[in-house]
């Protein structure tokens, strides 16, 4: 059954965010990039009661959630959404309680923040906070939006760790489950500025039916109704590997490196948008778009 519900996924902003910085009251337009004027402003704009939603930042991934969730209660309530709360579950008792569970139905938006994702699915998996979340996105108009650690954790299937150098030795990439709101994808971040394409290249060669998602800083996707939208000021990578024609995966070692022939790699940026049915990506500026319709 298809979802009635918005995922907004994020690589995660560009610095450790413009809400943070000193001058914060006094120069606050200096401050801004595309992850709050464009980003933050796109959940807004997609939830239900738009500026009166009720946003629940969830900080359980990061190691300083105070910090962080105070950092996008600010950014939220400068684009002038009116109720934002900081929603701290550090522990899975807290996290199948009947409060948070409340706060979860009552909300319109979740936005998890960056951090490890490890630690946000080990705490919220399997939980009456979780249990609900994927009820909201499955049957409401509710967004689930995520960060970083956030973006990572909404698929299925999740990366949890691998280093970039060493990406491609078979092996090297450690993957789990995640929150399960997306099938059949796999979701990393900080993809562009920190050289990541080999761990999305072995966590498709894994299992080619999978498309792997890399969202670059500044950048998110917006996914509904079966479509992908890219928002933001920098690249999405789709690794497609249906069309692999041979592979080395099987016949070597566990830290050897892996051979691929035909892995097929495309690249999003501003307004395009991936039918995730039809497999087939729309470049919205494209140079050749005019020449076919004439």
């Amino acid at each position: 059954m298809r979802p009635v519900g918005k995922l907004i996924i994020i690589g995660g902003a560009v610095n450790k965010g413009s809400f943070a910085e000193t001058d914060y009251d006094q120069n606050i337009e200096k401050n801004l990039n595309f992850f709050e004027t464009g980003i933050l402003r796109k959940i807004i704009t997609e939830s239900k009661n738009k500026e009166n939603s009720i946003i629940e930042v969830v900080t359980t991934a990061s190691q300083i959630p105070q910090i962080v969730g105070t950092e996008y209660k600010k950014a939220f309530e400068f684009l002038g959404a009116k109720n934002v709360n900081i929603l701290d579950i550090s522990n899975r008792e807290q996290a199948n309680s009947d409060a948070i569970v409340a706060r979860a139905n009552a909300a319109d938006v979740v936005m998890f923040t960056g951090g490890d994702q490890l630690r946000l699915t080990s705490i919220l998996g399997g939980t009456r906070f979780h249990d609900t979340i994927l009820l909201k996105y499955t049957e409401q108009d509710f967004i689930y939006s995520g960060t970083s650690a956030g973006a990572a954790a909404a698929s299925e299937n999740m990366i949890y760790q691998g280093s970039s150098t060493e990406a491609m030795l078979k092996g090297e990439i450690k993957i789990t489950q995640g929150l399960g709101l997306i099938d059949n994808v796999i979701v990393d971040t900080h993809f562009v500025q920190r050289g990541r394409m080999g761990r999305l290249f072995q966590a498709v060669v894994n299992n080619p039916r999978t498309l792997g998602i890399g969202l670059g800083e500044d950048t998110g996707l917006f996914i509904h109704n079966d479509t992908m939208t890219a928002v933001g000021s920098g690249l999405v990578i789709l690794v497609d590997g249906r069309f692999i024609k041979d592979t080395n995966l099987t016949n070597i070692n566990l830290g050897e490196p892996i051979s691929i022939d035909n892995m097929v790699v495309h690249v999003m940026s501003m307004n395009d948008t991936y039918d995730l049915k039809t497999k087939d990506l729309t470049i919205v500026n494209s140079q050749y778009s005019s020449s076919i319709q004439n």
